[in-house]
Parts: structure tokens; sequence; C-alpha cells
């Protein structure tokens, strides 16, 4: 069971709970922890191999996914995201550049511990809503904006913020956008609420440096090829920051637009 379905499942029997819901003691242990006890062994500084032949594959498709580079190796940092859902999503960051180059392992894992979805994700851009309308829109309070039934990526977007002629060609060839299905709910609705939760990051061992922030995000979902092809998602995820290094002063909203591929856990190797 994906992170999605587990979602749904557990909405339908708790209701929507928000992400503030979580109990301070809960967030307090959370933000303490060391990097220790996680799936596949990971702590900060692993070394992470990930067979690029999936990704090389879903380039030649038109995804607009971005391959680690050979700086991109190790675990910088950690996260664990606060869900209400029967399970528990981890982030491992490959790259945690708060300028717009993260890139991270997602991992979901079920109520008995058991990895069952593994995505690979890279940042695509960086929007500041500046306006009470646009944080309404990319939170979805509205009940319009961020869980539409649809979202379009348009070509010039990812011109105004430098991507090379070649690789928009590759992605979009002759079209002006690509469209995303929205990836969760019934696909009936015109719109469903978008996800909300807690984001805690570790960026050392000793967890005294990191982070937390509210997300509110929705994935989204296209078929890379009419046969056969993979899936990319367009996750889009506003960010409210809530601390930083133990700071509650740093204070910040933003949204995210991460391209991501599900991955085989057989193509990844922790060590």
């Amino acid at each position: 069971m994906a992170w999605k379905d587990a979602y749904q499942y557990v909405g339908k029997i708790l209701g929507k709970q928000d992400a503030d819901q979580h109990s301070p003691q809960d967030r307090h242990v959370e933000s303490g922890r060391q990097d220790a006890a996680l799936p596949l062994g990971a702590r900060i500084g692993s070394v992470v191999n990930v067979q690029k032949t999936p990704l090389i594959r879903a380039i030649s498709q038109g995804s607009l996914i971005v391959m680690p580079d050979e700086a991109e190796t190790r675990i910088v940092a950690i996260s664990r995201v606060q869900l209400p859902i029967a399970g528990k999503m981890y982030r491992y960051y490959l790259n945690a550049d708060a300028e717009g180059g993260e890139k991270f392992l997602q991992l979901y894992c079920d109520a008995d511990d058991q990895l069952q979805e593994l995505l690979y994700c890279s940042h695509l851009t960086r929007v500041i809503p500046e306006t009470v309308e646009d944080q309404q829109a990319f939170l979805g309070e509205n009940g319009v904006g961020l869980g539409d039934r649809s979202y379009s990526l348009w070509r010039q977007q990812l011109t105004d913020i430098g991507w090379d002629e070649a690789s928009l060609d590759a992605a979009f060839a002759d079209a002006d956008s690509l469209l995303y299905e929205r990836d969760i709910g019934d696909p009936g609705l015109d719109f469903v609420a978008p996800v909300k939760g807690v984001e805690t990051r570790i960026d050392d061992a000793g967890g005294q440096h990191g982070l937390q922030q509210e997300v509110v995000f929705m994935p989204y979902r296209r078929s890379l090829a009419a046969e056969g092809g993979q899936t990319e998602l367009l996750l889009i995820s506003t960010e409210i920051l809530h601390s930083k290094d133990g700071d509650a002063t740093q204070r910040s909203i933003h949204v995210d637009f991460m391209i991501a591929l599900p991955l085989e856990a057989e193509r990844l190797l922790v060590q």
C-alpha cells in the first residue's frame, strides 16, 4: 500500500486531521531524535548508490527529473514527515540546498515498518507566494488552487528560470504545457483538500541543526509515454518554516515544485 492509499484509508476512519494536532511532546521527541534505527540502515553520512538506468530511461521519455551529480552520493540530512497515515514517511536528503537544489529519497513504510514506496525527487523550482490570494491558492484554502483536479506546467515557466532549449524540447516536444492529474482522492472531484503534515529535519547526527516546518502538499502525475512508459510525479508543496536550528524567529513561506520518480528498492543501496 502506497502512502497515498494509507492516507485515504485513515482519512475515511478518522476524518480530517490537521498537522497542528500533533502533541507538543511528540514534536519534541521527533525534533530531538538522532539518525538511528532508520529504514535501510541509513544515517547522515551514509553513501547512497542509486541505479541510474530508470532515471536515464525516464529522461529519454521526456521526464524533467534531474539525476544526482557526483557530489550527491551521501545523505546530508534526514527528515520525518508526520502525516495522518498508518505508517511513516522519511526523506533522505542528498542535497538540502535551501536555494533550490534539493534532492532526496522519499520512503514510505507501513505500520509494520516495511518499505512500501520509494521515490527519487529532484527540485524543479521554488515560488514565493507574496499576496494573500497566492498564499490561499497554494494552501487550497478556498476550495481551489492546490488540490485542483489537474495542474498544467508551462514551457515558458521553465524557460523563465533558465532551463535550456534542448531539455525543454525533450520534455515538451511541440506542446506549450505538460498536464499532470491529481494523484489522490476521487478523480471525479474538481477539488480535493491537500495533505497536511509537519516535517522535522536533522542536519547532523546529534540533531543540533535542522528545521521544522508545516507542509501542505499535493502530488500530481503524468505518464511519460503512451504505452509502457514510466510515471512521473509533480509534488507541489507549500512549506511554512516554524524554526531553524531551534530558532523560532526563523519564519518564512515558500512553494517547492519537485519532480519524482518511483524506484524499486532493489535499485538503491545505502551503506
